[in-house]
């Protein structure tokens, strides 16, 4: 194709470019980033978008544009899978595979696909008194609004007999591993799996708010990864805090264990709530209660989605992961636990699946007792199978420890636990954002998890349970919303989960958490564990040889923690100078006592990585902990 001086096709001339452009600023919402120039040879972002429609279109027409014109007046999605930001493309790699030739939407959000379904929320009805809770259908919302939450496909996971219990090993070395964590490789490691398809067309919606969608999902397409480059560099740009200044460097966030941060598709989806949908669920027969609730028992679906759940009604939202396990130990716990009954945990255990079982087994007469580990912070199955009697009545482990990063084998241990007879609760508080969880495959009676560990707000998690058996537990609160009718002497109960869920829950939250959810789901959670473990090995390789360094936590599966000392320093010194340089890091015991103290510690520096951390994040971290070693005590 030949092309004139703005190196743009010849039949494509500068002003055809500023009105596709103009009409792509009409598009944004006021507070959207506008980077474009009018100046096409400054501002390549503005040509690629050309490109891009122009490759989609009859070249001998100019006509508009591939935005979704529903960005007018919705929260602005980002390029959620590959990381990019709404106000980005993806960087040229130099070899001819850049965002234009792949053809990636300016929203790859699904939540674009379907039109707006009837209302009921004028008919002075609410949706949960039209429909009860046990019947709700998120794939028809109940409302005229349109919800960024609703609508979405959803696809359960597969549930296998084998669920991997680790990340899978990478036999690299360093310079392999550099290699492979290089963002100059990525792009020519993705491909599109699906023939990139004719533009959608675009409709105006009938409802009177005006809204846009698209007619048909055209755009929703797969992106696989073949092997993997640098991950974080992509999608940092999704995360704003990633841009703080600490000291007077860039924050490297090493404190993933302890809290993720959050991305800019959850930060604006919590901002919509709030502008346009926030009411209290399920109780009233106005707009706002219909919109609150479709967006609410959509985020349920969400995490049922990616839990591998078999219904909606195994879910339960509560403030996190502590306050889940909390729950079943005063609900489940108190009605089915007698004196003599036996709890196993293990030593790897957070406290907060340590003291619920401990106050517990005080107030009832139970016996507690504990998996050991080896050496290298692994739990010894045959020392377990010995723990396991007739009078075991629940098993309740970790996936992934907090303090060491240990990946324990949950699948085996649910098995044995069943072999006796006993129920298994998982904590996967620390699992569900490294690793693909499928609770079926697993087989846990209960599972928990919180979504600030996923990259969601604080103040919401997750309880699941087996239906059948949260139908046969008494509630561990009272009040509004779990009841089905309430006289002086009767008190009759929702089934589950609302029985679980008295009064006014965490509902912005909630459907944060969906976001959340949403945007690791497009990443696509292997990718995630894949990229993790391959900087986790970079990172280990880096850190050991270091003098005086002792790393605590050596298991052979490992999800990306790096506890350890290092001699002639505190503690808390070694995180004050990586803080100096704007790196921040967990000091201390990490609520994980028992287990430092059988590996001769009593605190440790943590380290944690998460997807959006780099090669270049782990270099900085390395540089500070070598500098420190040269100038021992």
């Amino acid at each position: 194709m030949n092309t004139n001086i703005n190196n743009l096709p010849e039949f494509l001339d500068v002003t055809d470019l500023q009105n596709i452009a103009n009409q792509f600023f009409k598009a944004l919402p006021e507070n959207f980033p506008k980077e474009f120039s009018l100046d096409p040879t400054k501002h390549p972002k503005a040509q690629g978008l050309a490109e891009q429609v122009l490759e989609n279109m009859d070249t001998s027409v100019i006509t508009m544009p591939l935005v979704n014109p529903s960005l007018g007046t919705h929260t602005p999605p980002s390029l959620g899978g590959l990381g990019a930001s709404s106000s980005a493309v993806l960087p040229n790699t130099g070899s001819g595979t850049d965002a234009t030739s792949l053809n990636l939407p300016l929203s790859t959000n699904p939540l674009y696909t379907s039109g707006v379904p009837n209302s009921l929320a004028g008919s002075g009805a609410s949706p949960s008194y039209l429909s009860p809770r046990n019947n709700f259908n998120s794939e028809k919302p109940e409302t005229s609004f349109q919800d960024d939450n609703v609508g979405v496909s959803k696809q359960q996971l597969p549930i296998s007999g084998h669920q991997p219990t680790h990340l899978p090993y990478l036999d690299f070395q360093l310079d392999e591993l550099a290699d492979f964590l290089n963002i100059d490789n990525v792009l020519s490691h993705i491909k599109t799996v699906e023939n990139t398809p004719q533009l959608p067309s675009f409709q105006e919606s009938s409802s009177p708010n005006g809204f846009y969608f698209l007619e048909n999902s055209a755009y929703n397409q797969k992106i696989e990864y073949t092997s993997f480059g640098n991950l974080g560099e992509l999608v940092r740009k999704d995360f704003p805090i990633l841009n703080e200044q600490v000291n007077g460097k860039r924050l490297v966030w090493f404190d993933n264990a302890a809290t993720t941060q959050k991305p800019q598709l959850v930060i604006d989806r919590l901002s919509y709530f709030y502008q346009h949908e926030n009411s209290n669920i399920h109780r009233a027969a106005h707009e706002l209660a219909g919109r609150a609730t479709d967006a609410y028992e959509s985020a349920r679906e969400k995490v049922r989605a990616f839990l591998g759940a078999k219904s909606v009604n195994e879910i339960i939202f509560v403030r996190g992961a502590t306050e889940a396990i909390n729950l079943v130990a005063q609900s489940w716990g108190t009605q089915n636990l007698q004196s003599g009954d036996e709890i196993i945990v293990s030593q790897l255990e957070h406290h907060a699946n340590i003291v619920p079982w401990k106050r517990l087994a005080d107030q009832k007469g139970l016996v507690l007792k504990v998996i050991p580990v080896n050496n290298d912070g692994e739990l010894l199955l045959d020392e377990y199978a010995k723990l396991l009697s007739p009078k075991t009545k629940l098993v309740a482990v970790t996936q992934v420890s907090n303090a060491l990063g240990t990946i324990t084998p949950v699948q085996q241990i649910v098995a044995m636990a069943h072999a006796a007879g006993a129920k298994a609760l998982v904590d996967g508080a620390q699992s569900v954002s490294h690793m693909t969880v499928n609770v079926q495959a697993i087989g846990a009676d209960f599972f928990v998890f919180s979504g600030h560990k996923v990259f969601g707000p604080t103040g919401i998690g997750v309880l699941y349970g087996k239906e059948e058996i949260l139908n046969a537990t008494e509630p561990w609160q009272g009040g509004g919303n779990m009841i089905q009718d309430v006289t002086f002497e009767h008190i009759k109960y929702h089934n589950a989960p609302n029985r679980f869920e008295a009064g006014t829950g965490n509902i912005a939250d909630a459907v944060g958490l969906g976001a959340a959810i949403d945007y690791v789901t497009k990443i696509g959670m292997e990718v995630i564990g894949q990229y993790e473990h391959g900087l986790l090995e970079y990172a280990t390789n880096l850190l050991r040889p270091i003098d005086g360094v002792r790393l605590i936590g050596t298991a052979k599966h490992k999800a990306s923690v790096l506890s350890f000392t290092l001699k002639g320093y505190t503690n808390d010194e070694v995180g004050k100078a990586l803080n100096q340089e704007g790196i921040a890091v967990r000091t201390g015991h990490h609520c994980a006592q028992p287990i430092l103290r059988r590996l001769g510690v009593e605190t440790t520096v943590r380290p944690s990585l998460a997807f959006y951390n780099t090669c270049e994040d782990v270099d900085r971290f390395i540089a500070v902990i070598q500098h420190l070693s040269r100038q021992k005590r």
